[in-house]
């Protein structure tokens, strides 16, 4: 006999996942293609970088005046999925949307993937009530919205599908959302590529054979791309918390797009702000100028410190390219291969994302490159410990469904409690 109930829950389903994914979809090309008219104006047109100061103040207070409930981002969204309340006012959309594009038109050194996790979830989230959806079967919707956002703005299916569930940092994997992400993850994608919009292509020319000299190689570049993530969550906290001293907040990035602008004047160079993509390009194939990852973490916690709007995700793969392509300076193993494992292992130390990242090499880089970003990228989310750029609260005690919540960080504070 035919169940009707479950036939029922099935289609339910089908439809959500149908209608989530060509939003998000939609969504994701709409952004990423005015993203490209921004940066391609503000490339041909740099002056404009002088007005990022009144950018900022417009950003400011569009927010301070219609998107105080919304201004948390991406940790309000992981705050509802832990903790479902509030609807997610679908205003994140358009307003981050609006931001993030702004940020980038006047030269604000900021990423992309917030702006798309924060749309997909506020699209998903206005679904729950429409389909009279249960508490669980919310949080897997807001689950998918992640997963759908993540794919489509970088075209890395697989990879969204586990960053939407990874990034929660679940010590138990919630089994009701990995169809979901993967269906909305895929279709997401697909939909965003039907719209005629592409993603940026990476390649490693050489992978060398696996040996105990190359994998002493790849540890020692975890720990560097380790610090590199501690050193972008710790410097854009500091950053933020400075800023929060000037009470008005329109006026935050108004000082901030200040900063900025008079320190890619004393710099000489336009290399460090927007998203940097050819630069990213550029450190696949030669190496990196030492000071670049450096300098680009500086600018980015600046921007995101003062308030401007987009996410950490493209910036820590501008730092971890091109720290690794550098690294190639010193240590023998191919610039490519290098920058790919910066390229990853940054954000996995910094996003608490090591299997969502390393799968994600394997989507862009092939599956040749694997061993050595799988050492680089744990390597690096075990040694940055507790730092993340996703504040939450349920964030800051790393639960990881692998790994547990072991952590070196873990390790010497239980060492410094019993000597004290």
């Amino acid at each position: 006999m035919v169940d009707k109930k479950l036939i029922y829950k099935l289609g339910k389903w089908l439809l959500i996942i149908i209608l989530l994914s060509f939003v998000a979809g939609t969504m994701s090309a709409l952004f990423l293609t005015s993203l490209d008219l921004a940066t391609n104006f503000r490339t041909q047109h740099p002056y404009v970088l002088y007005l990022l100061p009144l950018g900022g103040l417009a950003i400011g207070l569009i927010y301070h005046y219609s998107g105080k409930s919304i201004e948390r981002g991406n940790n309000l969204v992981f705050d509802t999925i832990h903790n479902p309340k509030d609807v997610i006012p679908f205003r994140m959309a358009p307003l981050v949307l609006l931001g993030t594009v702004a940020t980038h038109f006047f030269g604000g050194s900021a990423g992309r993937e917030g702006t798309a996790l924060q749309m997909s979830a506020a699209a998903a989230d206005q679904f729950h009530k429409i389909f009279h959806l249960s508490k669980q079967e919310r949080i897997v919707l807001l689950i998918a919205g992640l997963s759908a956002g993540f794919a489509s703005v970088f075209g890395t299916p697989w990879a969204g599908a586990v960053f939407g569930i990874e990034v929660l940092l679940l010590a138990k994997i919630p089994y009701k959302a990995i169809f979901p992400a993967l269906a909305t993850a895929f279709l997401s994608a697909y939909v965003t590529s039907l719209w005629g919009v592409g993603h940026t292509h990476y390649h490693i020319d050489t992978v060398p054979g696996l040996s105990l000299r190359g994998i002493a190689y790849s540890i020692f570049a975890g720990l560097v791309f380790s610090a590199a993530a501690i050193l972008f969550v710790r410097l854009t906290h500091q950053i933020s918390v400075f800023f929060k001293k000037i009470k008005y907040s329109p006026l935050r990035p108004f000082v901030g797009g200040f900063i900025v602008v008079g320190i890619v004047l004393l710099l000489g160079t336009y290399k460090y702000i927007g998203l940097g993509i050819p630069t990213i390009v550029d450190s696949f194939v030669q190496s990196s100028e030492p000071q670049d990852f450096a300098l680009k973490i500086l600018l980015t916690a600046i921007t995101l410190g003062a308030g401007f709007k987009g996410g950490e995700v493209t910036p820590l793969f501008f730092i971890g390219t091109t720290l690794g392509s550098a690294l190639s300076l010193w240590l023998p193993l191919p610039v490519g291969l290098l920058a790919g494992m910066g390229f990853v292992a940054v954000f996995a130390g910094a996003a608490k994302t090591p299997v969502a990242c390393c799968i994600m090499a394997m989507e862009l880089f092939g599956v040749s490159c694997g061993v050595y970003v799988v050492i680089a990228c744990v390597v690096s989310y075990l040694v940055s410990g507790a730092h993340s750029i996703y504040n939450a609260s349920e964030n800051k005690s790393p639960k990881h469904f692998l790994f547990g919540k072991f952590s070196l960080t873990d390790v010497h504070r239980k060492k410094q409690i019993k000597t004290s």
